[in-house]
């Protein structure tokens, strides 16, 4: 049975008492600025070392889940998704974009054993620290002004990742304004048709309800992922079309909760 569709603006339910969430907050104040830098320092040291990529990604997972914690946020996600986006191979990752909560949320949810990378417009890489860091983390690079250029460097990249490994697209390319899904731009099915990947769709409910547009303090709540089945683009089709095929999969699943 669905359910009624929650209202925008509702209030979310808080997942701990409020002394809690207090504490929580408070820890997160003090320790967090210095949880950040020995991540961000990290591969500063220790880039070169063999294996650094496979245990650094678990390190990053971590912190994200703990993080979430700390803010009194919990993922919710069936066993039976979480069992197929840890058996996902040689796909691409596409997933609504609702706030800036949705990587970290993600990330919590996704098995060890599925890896996922995400692409970084190339001004963040700007700063040798952050440049360092997102290249520890396999961040795939991005210079959006030249929509050609990003094209060829993030096909290629898809390209050279093992399939075990999938790079994550916000097809909406920015946080919906609406309550609904936004129109989809084409990068997502460009770069599965020209690598033969398919897409592998994420739905993730009420991120924007803990972190709205324009707030900095997130509240606390559950934040909803449901993983849908593989999407095969119709190369008999054309580009639009299975974008716009995409997308109404993808809004029938939002639309549902």
């Amino acid at each position: 049975m669905k359910n009624a569709q929650v209202p925008l603006g509702t209030p979310p339910l808080a997942t701990d008492p409020f002394s809690l969430r207090i504490v929580k907050r408070a820890v997160l104040v003090l320790i967090g600025p210095f949880y950040f830098l020995v991540v961000a320092f990290v591969p500063l040291l220790m880039s070169r070392r063999a294996g650094f990529r496979g245990w650094y990604w678990r390190i990053v997972k971590r912190a994200c889940s703990r993080l979430l914690w700390l803010l009194s946020i919990r993922t919710e996600i069936s066993d039976e998704d979480q069992q197929t986006l840890g058996d996902d191979t040689n796909s691409i990752i596409v997933i609504n974009h609702r706030s800036h909560l949705d990587g970290f949320v993600l990330m919590d949810v996704v098995p060890d054993r599925k890896w996922i990378t995400f692409a970084a417009k190339k001004e963040l890489c700007d700063a040798a620290l952050l440049r360092c860091g997102f290249s520890g983390a396999g961040l795939v690079e991005v210079d959006r002004k030249s929509g050609k250029l990003a094209m060829e460097t993030l096909t290629a990249a898809v390209r050279a990742m093992p399939t075990r490994r999938s790079v994550v697209l916000f097809p909406e390319g920015t946080r919906a304004r609406t309550q609904s899904l936004g129109a989809f731009k084409a990068g997502a099915v460009v770069v599965a048709r020209e690598t033969g990947r398919a897409i592998r769709p994420i739905v993730i409910h009420d991120s924007d309800r803990l972190l709205a547009r324009g707030e900095i303090i997130p509240k606390s709540g559950t934040i909803k992922i449901e993983v849908l089945p593989l999407f095969s683009c119709q190369l008999n089709d054309t580009v639009d079309e299975d974008v716009a095929r995409l997308r109404a999969s993808m809004i029938e699943v939002f639309n549902s909760k």
